[in-house]
C-alpha cells in the first residue's frame, strides 16, 4: 500500500547526500508503517473519484516509465504549463500596453496588481486544489479549470478602454483561478507514470511555462500593437489557448488511486511551525516572490521608456524568458550533484544581484545581458520551488501541504510585489527605487536559504549520528 501523498511523486532532483539521507530514511520509517496494513489492502480494490484502479498502488519497479499514456500525460502537462503559468510570464506585454494605452489613466502600481492578483491566484490556489487532488478530483480540476480559463480570456477580449474593473475581474481573478485550478494536478499527475525517468519528464513539463512566455509575448506584441487591436489580439491569444488546453485535457490521465494518509492542514501547521528549515524556506520564498516579478513586469516598459525601439523593447522579455527556458532545464542535471538547497540558494543570491543591475538598463546591450542572466537564474529558482518541498519532508505523505502553505504566502509576495514596485516607480519613472528595494529583499530571502541550508545540514549530521534502532 502506498502511503504517500501523489505530490511526493514529483521526482525531485536528489538533494545533497546527508539531506538525501535523512530523507530515504523518513521514507522508510513511513512505508514500514504501512506494512501491517498492506495485506487487507490488497483484498480491498481501492477505487478513485475519477477512475477505478487496480487494487495495490505500484513500487517503483511497477511504474511503467512511459509509455504512450505516460509521455501523452507529460505533453498534456506541458500545455497546461504553456498555456498557465507560461501566460502569466507574459504580463509585462500587457503591464506595458495598459500603461501606455489601454488603462492610460491608470498608475502603474494599480495595473501591477492585475499581474499581482494572476500570479497569487495560481500559486497558492495550491492549499486548496493540492487537497482536492489528492482525494482524486483530478478531472474536475483540470476540466474546471481549463474552462474557467478559456472563458476569462475570451473576457477579455471584451473589456473597454480605461474600465479597470473588467480588465481586473477577467485577467486578474478569472484568469488567475483557471490557472491555479489546474496547475498542481498537471504537475502531479505526472509522477504516476514516472521513477527513474521523473526528473527527466518533470523537467519537461517545467519548460513548457517557459516556451510559454516566450511565444505569449511574441504574438501579443506583434497583435496587441499592430492591425488587430486589442479585442481581436486577444481573441485570437484566447482561441490558441483554448484549442490547447482541450488537447491537453485529452491527453492526460491519472493511474494510481488517491491517497488515504495526508496530513490536515491544522497539523502540518502545527508540525511545520516546530520545523526551522521550513519555516526559513517559507520566509525566503515570500521574500522574494515580492522581487521576483519585477523585471517580469517592467523590463518592457523600461525599454520602452529610455527610449530603445519599439521592436526590440517588444523582443526584451522574450529575451529574459528564452533565457528562463534554459535555466529550467539546468536543475535536471545539476541538483544531483550540487542538491536542492544549495542551488535554489545560488540562485536567488544571482537573481538579487541582478535586480540591483536593472538600475543600469538603459541600453540595448544592458537589456540582453541582464534579460540573460536573470532569466537564467529565475528559470532555476522556478524550478526548484517544488523539489526543495520534498527535500524538507520528512514524511511524503505530508508533501502537498507542506507545499501549499509554503506556496500560500509565497503567491502573497507575488501579489503585492508588482503593485509596491509600480508605486515606488511612480508616474516619473524612477526607476533606482524599485530595483534597490528588490534587490535588498533579494539578499533578505537569500540569507533565509542560507540559513535552511545550514538547518538542513544540521539536521543530515544529526540523523547520521543517532543510533539504528533495533528491529
Amino acid at each position: 500500500m502506498e502511503s504517500r501523498s501523489d505530490f511526493a511523486r514529483n521526482g525531485a532532483p536528489a538533494p545533497p547526500e546527508g539531506i538525501a539521507e535523512a530523507t530515504i530514511k523518513s521514507e522508510h520509517a513511513s512505508e514500514k508503517d504501512c506494512d501491517d496494513k498492506k495485506e487487507a489492502d490488497e483484498e480491498e480494490p481501492v477505487k478513485g473519484k475519477d477512475e477505478e484502479v487496480p487494487t495495490s498502488t505500484a513500487q517503483a519497479t511497477d511504474f511503467p516509465e512511459g509509455g504512450w499514456r505516460g509521455w501523452g500525460t507529460v505533453a498534456g502537462a506541458f500545455l497546461i504549463q504553456f498555456c498557465g503559468f507560461g501566460y502569466t510570464g507574459s504580463f509585462g506585454v500587457y503591464q506595458a500596453y495598459y500603461v501606455q494605452t489601454y488603462l492610460a489613466n491608470e498608475s502603474a502600481s494599480a495595473i501591477s496588481w492585475i499581474g499581482g492578483m494572476n500570479a497569487f491566484l495560481v500559486i497558492s490556489s495550491g492549499l486548496v486544489t493540492g487537497r482536492l487532488y489528492d482525494k482524486g478530483y483530478f478531472y474536475y480540476l483540470l476540466i474546471g479549470g481549463s474552462i474557467l480559463y478559456s472563458f476569462s480570456l475570451f473576457m477579455l477580449s471584451l473589456a473597454q478602454p480605461d474600465h479597470y474593473y473588467q480588465v481586473f475581474l477577467c485577467q486578474g481573478l478569472g484568469m488567475g483561478l483557471g490557472a491555479g485550478t489546474v496547475y498542481v494536478s498537471s504537475v502531479a499527475v505526472v509522477s504516476h507514470y514516472f521513477v527513474k525517468w521523473r526528473a527527466l519528464a518533470m523537467t519537461i513539463v517545467a519548460s513548457g511555462s517557459s516556451l510559454g512566455a516566450v511565444i505569449h509575448p511574441i504574438m501579443l506584441n506583434n497583435t496587441l500593437n499592430g492591425w488587430l487591436g486589442f479585442g481581436n489580439a486577444v481573441r485570437a491569444s484566447a482561441g490558441l489557448v483554448t484549442g490547447l488546453l482541450l488537447i491537453a485535457c485529452l491527453l492526460m490521465r491519472p493511474r494510481l488511486p488517491p491517497s488515504k494518509h495526508t496530513i490536515t492542514i491544522a497539523q502540518a501547521a502545527r508540525k511545520f511551525s516546530r520545523d526551522p528549515a521550513y519555516i526559513f524556506a517559507t520566509i525566503g520564498l515570500s521574500l522574494f516572490t515580492i522581487a521576483f516579478y519585477y523585471p517580469l513586469f517592467y523590463i518592457q516598459l523600461d525599454a520602452s521608456v529610455h527610449g530603445l525601439s519599439s521592436t526590440f523593447s517588444f523582443y526584451s522579455l522574450v529575451i529574459l524568458n528564452s533565457a528562463s527556458f534554459v535555466g529550467r532545464l539546468a536543475p535536471g542535471f545539476l541538483a544531483h550533484s550540487f542538491g536542492v538547497a544549495n542551488m535554489i540558494t545560488i540562485a536567488v543570491l544571482g537573481c538579487s544581484i541582478l535586480l540591483f543591475v536593472m538600475i543600469a538598463v538603459k541600453s540595448v546591450a544592458s537589456v540582453v545581458v541582464v534579460g540573460i542572466i536573470y532569466g537564467f537564474f529565475a528559470g532555476n529558482y522556478i524550478t526548484l520551488m517544488a523539489p526543495l518541498m520534498a527535500v524538507l519532508s520528512d514524511n511524503m505523505s505530508e508533501l502537498g501541504v507542506r507545499m501549499g502553505l509554503a506556496f500560500a504566502f509565497s503567491g502573497i509576495g507575488g501579489l503585492v510585489g508588482g503593485a509596491i514596485s509600480g508605486a515606488l516607480l511612480t508616474s516619473k519613472y524612477i526607476w533606482w527605487r524599485p530595483a534597490v528595494f528588490s534587490g535588498a529583499l533579494g539578499m533578505f530571502a537569500t540569507a533565509s536559504f542560507a540559513a535552511m541550508t545550514f538547518c538542513l545540514a544540521r539536521k543530515a549530521r544529526t540523523a547520521k549520528r543517532r543510533p539504528e534502532a533495533e528491529p
